[in-house]
């Protein structure tokens, strides 16, 4: 094993973890990227069959209004200035901007920094060509083989990839749901927050704050105003009964304030 190679494979852990991913990222964003050129302009035209599906609706209804939607599908153009125009701002934004304020955001120290990062990652003073070879190659390598994968799959053999969802497996359904990303998420992150916010709309401020606030004290007013209402009777000997009771309240506060109780 050539010395450059032995001292890639010793260095950390961590950095041979994040170039296993990186290769591989390269591998999946090689296939993917392929698949969608090569579905795109290379395969069959799949507007017109759409087209055509509404064009025979619409001619066996009768329907005018939706024989004119059908012509239209098939009228594909390219987009309107209105689109094209800030789509080609940004293109040169993106073609020219790090050429003209890379010194602005980098700095004149901009190519020692990188090289730094790059001695720190082996853990010594490393120059570039220590790096091996085949770690140089295996970018460019790994996207020939996702633009093989693809071509084999959607240009020569474009029947083996609905045959291969029509099974479906166990990989291919783990990953058309996207890993069960969106339900892990769910499960962790929404429906708790759902029902915590839950606990705090009932409990929080339902029982606590509205019932200790406003609508505890409106029911305490009513309640009291029920207990005025029935003391209202309306009868002499009732209000006489209550100056009486008053009275002796008073007389007894009296007595007991002044100690002659």
């Amino acid at each position: 094993m050539p010395s450059s190679t032995r001292a890639f494979l010793s260095g950390s852990s961590i950095g041979a973890y994040a170039f296993v991913l990186t290769t591989i990222s390269v591998l999946m964003t090689s296939f993917y990227s392929w698949r969608q050129f090569l579905m795109t302009f290379h395969g069959p035209y799949r507007g017109e069959a759409e087209a055509l599906h509404a064009h025979s609706h619409a001619h066996d209804e009768g329907a005018a209004h939706d024989h004119g939607h059908a012509v239209k599908l098939q009228d594909v153009h390219e987009s309107p200035w209105v689109i094209l125009a800030p789509l080609i701002v940004l293109a040169l934004g993106a073609v020219f901007a790090g050429m003209l304020f890379d010194s602005h955001f980098i700095g004149h120290l901009g190519t020692d920094f990188w090289r730094q990062s790059i001695a720190a990652i082996y853990g010594h003073q490393a120059g570039a060509a220590e790096m091996p070879v085949w770690v140089e190659l295996a970018p460019f390598v790994l996207t020939i083989v996702g633009f093989a994968i693809a071509y084999y799959y959607y240009v020569l053999h474009p029947e083996v990839p609905p045959q291969l969802a029509a099974r479906k497996g166990m990989l291919y359904t783990f990953l058309y749901n996207k890993w069960y990303f969106d339900e892990l998420y769910d499960f962790l992150f929404v429906e708790p927050a759902k029902k915590l916010g839950r606990f705090l709309w009932k409990v929080g401020d339902g029982r606590i704050i509205d019932g200790l606030g406003p609508d505890g004290i409106a029911a305490r007013v009513l309640d009291a105003t029920r207990g005025a209402i029935r003391l209202q009777s309306g009868y002499v000997y009732h209000y006489a009964f209550a100056m009486l009771m008053g009275v002796a309240a008073l007389v007894t506060w009296f007595l007991f304030s002044t100690g002659k109780a």
